[in-house]
């Protein structure tokens, strides 16, 4: 948190930061298992759970609507995908898409096949649905999939629009969650793509207005003002790829050391530790 919070109203603070998701979430759980957590006194509850949101295993086994609330639980929730999983990367396994949903649902229960899909996409791009990926290239779209979905699924309109020669709506607002993939079942068929610099103008007029998280527009012109055309599955895989998007998330290393983090292997111990304390003494949530 930067000196920008004092000139900051306290609405605003609270809605930036997301506080108010967290402590209701903590009441809520109190609530639900109070039989559980009298044994052990409220501060003691409220201190070992707002411990976990600090150390990000707050998101373990919890359901994807808790995921997808806050950046920070997204984030959360790359970050142990990573560190759960990240063997298979130094193995150099290639796993399917719904391998690596199978992988993700240890985590998180109910999370959604599509989001799995669509990350493979990115990956896979002309190539079948079925294919295998290597854990590093599947993460790194994962992460653009997770933290910039609602982006995607708005930018997804506009690209179907420019690719059908019409203008897009001054207003976009997708209709579902498997907007993205449907909008854009032609796009495989279609490989030219479209004009790339005037998905960029329309690209740099829709951020102006927008309200969720979107990619640096920067960097976005850096990616599309090197070609001349580009498909929708190929943008996203230059931001997936981006160093420059990837160290603004400031979730995941860079590429070369994504496999090498012997520090990590000693928080991820530290994580599974506090994670059995929990359960020990009641306060996990399953």
């Amino acid at each position: 948190m930067n000196g920008d919070r004092f000139s900051m109203s306290a609405e605003e603070y609270l809605s930036q930061t997301y506080v108010l998701t967290y402590i209701e979430d903590a009441v809520s759980q109190l609530l639900e298992f109070k039989e559980e957590f009298s044994k052990v006194g409220i501060a003691r509850f409220l201190a070992e759970y707002f411990n976990s949101v600090q150390h990000g295993s707050h998101i373990l086994f919890r359901e994807f609507t808790f995921i997808k609330a806050t950046p920070y639980n997204r984030a959360s929730f790359i970050r142990m995908f990573w560190r759960c999983f990240r063997q298979i990367g130094k193995n150099g396994d290639l796993l399917t898409v719904k391998e690596y949903h199978s992988l993700l649902q240890l985590i998180c229960q109910d999370f959604p096949m599509d989001l799995a899909q669509k990350a493979a996409r990115i990956v896979l791009m002309d190539d079948a649905m079925d294919c295998p990926m290597s854990f590093v290239d599947f993460l790194y779209a994962f992460q653009v999939q997770i933290c910039y979905c609602e982006f995607l699924e708005s930018i997804a309109v506009i690209y179907q629009d420019l690719l059908m020669g019409k203008n897009p709506n001054a207003v976009i607002v997708p209709t579902s969650s498997v907007q993205q993939h449907r909008l854009l079942s032609n796009d495989t068929a279609t490989q030219e793509g479209v004009d790339a610099s005037q998905f960029y103008e329309w690209l740099e007029t829709f951020c102006e207005r927008y309200k969720h998280n979107y990619p640096p527009t920067p960097y976005m012109k850096q990616i599309l003002h090197k070609v001349q055309r580009v498909t929708f599955f190929g943008f996203l895989m230059a931001l997936a790829k981006h160093e420059g998007i990837n160290c603004k998330l400031g979730i995941l290393p860079s590429k070369s050391e994504l496999l090498i983090d012997s520090d990590m292997d000693r928080e991820l111990e530290k994580v599974i530790e506090h994670m059995l304390s929990n359960q020990t003494s009641g306060c996990a949530h399953v």
